[in-house]
């Protein structure tokens, strides 16, 4: 049977409320709803590199040095294959990437998972959720990070433009260190000896050393660009343990966000980046061609007592000839002009430049950081000393062993990972929850230290309940030296709400705190001889590290993990952990 046809008054007004509807409410594709699934493969291989005219094997992902790039959009799932054919245990951080309800994915080994061993696979699976901007990722046990790393770059949702001038082109710029030596034999000599580690032979930019080094002209990372272009360089710094100043000759950098969070702009010479830590800079190239090139140039900034790599690593900016129809339009035979660094213990520069760094805080972009708090915790973090074991000689202070703690314990990792631990409700033996939210000795922590030096060890974590908001005090300590620390924390963006130096005052420094636009991060020093306030929000339920990025104090202990309990909600708490989960 035929239907009768809608009268032609009725189907009108059909049509228009359809178009009504579709203006009001467009077609979602699932990119701009949920986002699409990414899927990489990383195979974890011993691979053959030469720098500085000697090769070594060393462990990669997919046989690249630096890694393999990252790529996704705000709210888009990413799933990483990883498979382990080295002879190393292995584990993967998707650093600064919150990992909302994914906890089992974080990867730090023996917090939140065991590691990969050889011949095993575990697949990563994340949603990135409210970020967009650089990100890295890198392996997260022992040493191996000094080869395994590789750059995640989070482009805005699809229609979403940029905060600030569209760039001609996107770089990544990955800072790191090159070491003759084993790493893992450098850091098991160091632990075994009690000493400081050996430090490395070289920095890199994308994996080279470049023209400073001897033997390394041919390994030079180079930068080739146009007259009156500009370019978004994607900086981090995958340094083991080296705060580095990074300066461009002849060029400004304009900053525009750090650690995946937009920040206001402003422009400098040079910028300071520590461990963990990224920066996005636009780099406007000149507008008529220069005639020349400009080293690109990194070397560390140094506030600790121990030795440490005394050397820069350059790169070539090299400019395209517009008027040159040849493919020697890159001319090598110009002037090259170097920049001016900070000195290497410029405290000064490294404060200036830090106070500068401020969150958006606009209607688009808005700074939630926490105007009042629930909970107030004050760490010390430094160096500290254990004893040297009978009939044993010791390279530490005084014939001791070198450590380092928060709060004066020194976390040793367990041989469980502490999540699982954790879920099962299985965490006797394993870790204690009892945390000291303060210093149990109180002194003056920047002034003349105290006659015991000697740090406690264990497996403690702190404990708080979901949505808790927090405010964190880490004090520096100058027990064996004032020294600045790059602290990182798994699972959360925080504020910095203020910092200064000597000894924290609860009473008169609250009062200049920053509370309408904290830059907002996941790794930031603590100033040497200083402290730094953070404020976050503890809306992530699992156990979630707490370190120092700089390698050689994690493994003397400079560490500590926040267990946040599930909330009432099922969105609220943590899930049951992967079918693939590695055991230990």
């Amino acid at each position: 049977m035929a239907t009768s046809p809608l009268p032609s008054s009725l189907l009108t007004a059909v049509l228009v409320f359809s178009c009504i509807i579709f203006f009001i409410f467009p077609a979602i594709t699932e990119s701009q709803q949920t986002g699409i699934t990414r899927h990489y493969q990383f195979d974890i291989q011993m691979t053959n590199v030469t720098r500085l005219c000697e090769t070594k094997s060393i462990v990669t992902v997919n046989g690249q040095f630096p890694g393999p790039k990252i790529v996704a959009r705000e709210g888009d799932r990413v799933v990483v294959r990883v498979v382990n054919h080295a002879s190393h245990n292995i584990t993967l951080h998707w650093h600064g990437v919150r990992q909302l309800q994914s906890a089992w994915y974080d990867g730090p080994a023996y917090i939140t998972q065991c590691p990969i061993q050889k011949g095993h696979t575990y697949v990563y699976n994340f949603t990135i959720v409210g970020q967009r901007g650089t990100l890295w990722w890198h392996a997260h046990i022992s040493w191996l990070r000094a080869t395994v790393y590789g750059p995640i770059v989070i482009l805005p949702k699809l229609g979403v433009p940029y905060p600030f001038v569209k760039p001609y082109k996107e770089v990544p710029i990955i800072f790191g260190e090159w070491w003759k030596a084993d790493t893992e034999v450098v850091i098991s000599q160091a632990l075994q000896t009690g000493g400081g580690p050996n430090v490395s032979d070289a920095y890199t930019i994308n994996g080279l050393p470049g023209p400073l080094y001897n033997c390394s002209a041919k390994d030079t990372f180079k930068l080739k660009v146009k007259p009156g272009k500009t370019y978004l360089l994607r900086i981090i710094n995958a340094a083991l343990n080296d705060e580095l100043f990074f300066s461009i000759a002849n060029h400004s950098l304009t900053i525009v966000e750090v650690d995946a969070v937009y920040v206001k702009p402003f422009s400098t010479k040079t910028l300071l980046i520590t461990p963990g830590q990224t920066t996005s800079v636009l780099l406007t190239t000149h507008a008529q061609y220069p005639g020349a090139n400009f080293f690109m140039e990194a070397r560390p900034y140094v506030t600790g007592q121990g030795t440490f790599d005394n050397s820069t690593v350059a790169g070539i900016l090299e400019y395209e000839n517009p008027k040159s129809f040849s493919s020697s339009s890159f001319n090598k035979n110009l002037p090259l002009y170097k920049p001016t660094l900070p000195a290497l213990n410029d405290t000064s520069f490294a404060t200036n430049f830090t106070n500068k760094l401020r969150s958006l805080a606009n209607v688009n972009y808005p700074t939630n950081v926490p105007q009042s708090v629930d909970r107030q915790f004050f760490f010390t973090v430094g160096l500290g000393a254990i004893p040297c074991p009978q009939n044993e000689t010791c390279q530490g202070p005084n014939g001791t062993k070198f450590s380092a703690s928060v709060n004066n314990v020194s976390f040793i990792l367990p041989t469980t990972a502490l999540l699982q631990s954790h879920f099962s409700g299985k965490s006797r033996g394993v870790y204690r929850s009892n945390f000291p939210i303060m210093p149990l000795m109180p002194f003056n922590y920047t002034g003349t230290p105290p006659n015991n030096t000697f740090v406690t060890n264990g497996t403690e974590v702190l404990v708080v309940p979901f949505n808790t908001s927090v405010e964190l005090v880490m004090q520096d300590t100058s027990i064996i030296g004032a020294e600045s620390h790059p602290l990182h924390i798994h699972g959360f963006n925080f504020f910095v709400v203020g910092q200064g130096f000597g000894n924290y005052n609860p009473v008169k420094d609250p009062a200049g705190f920053n509370l309408v636009d904290p830059v907002e991060r996941n790794t930031v020093g603590v100033p040497p001889g200083g402290w730094v306030a953070i404020r976050f929000l503890a809306d992530n339920p699992g156990v979630w590290f707490m370190h120092c990025h700089l390698e050689v104090h994690t493994s003397w202990g400079l560490k500590m993990a926040w267990l946040v309990l599930d909330g009432n909600l099922p969105n609220q708490k943590l899930p049951p952990p992967p079918s693939d989960l590695p055991k230990c």
